[in-house]
């Protein structure tokens, strides 16, 4: 692509629109066609706008969806048991106990007689 092409395609880029792209974790393939331009021009783009390269760009607008999603999750939790759970063991340590018996050794003695009657009886 030329020159005056790729200027023209970066001067059509709309940085709301990009930026609302990324902060609903679009992928840089998605948001190339979204916006109709191809990678270089998009990275381009990023470093005359930004001075960064699209993927230094990306990480951070992309940081705004996290927190919002974190907000959600956090006020979900008030009604929700499951996501209270889920919120615990991740920030609280928390963790389900499984408790196992072993078996007493009543059970292994039967066990042992029963081997031995049938190797008795052979």
């Amino acid at each position: 692509m030329a020159k005056g092409q790729i200027k023209q395609k970066q001067d059509r880029i709309d940085k709301k629109q990009f930026e609302s792209l990324c902060s609903i974790q679009c992928t840089q393939e998605e948001i190339c066609s979204v916006l109709d331009i191809c990678f270089d021009t998009l990275d381009e783009w990023c470093q005359r706008t930004y001075g960064k390269h699209f993927s230094k760009v990306f990480a951070e607008k992309r940081q705004g969806v996290k927190a919002s999603l974190r907000r959600k999750q956090w006020n979900l939790a008030d009604n929700n048991a499951t996501m209270a759970i889920f919120l615990g063991k991740q920030y609280l340590g928390q963790k389900d106990v499984v408790e196992t018996q072993i078996a007493s050794n009543g059970i292994l003695t039967e066990l042992k007689e029963a081997l031995n009657n049938d190797k008795n009886n052979q």
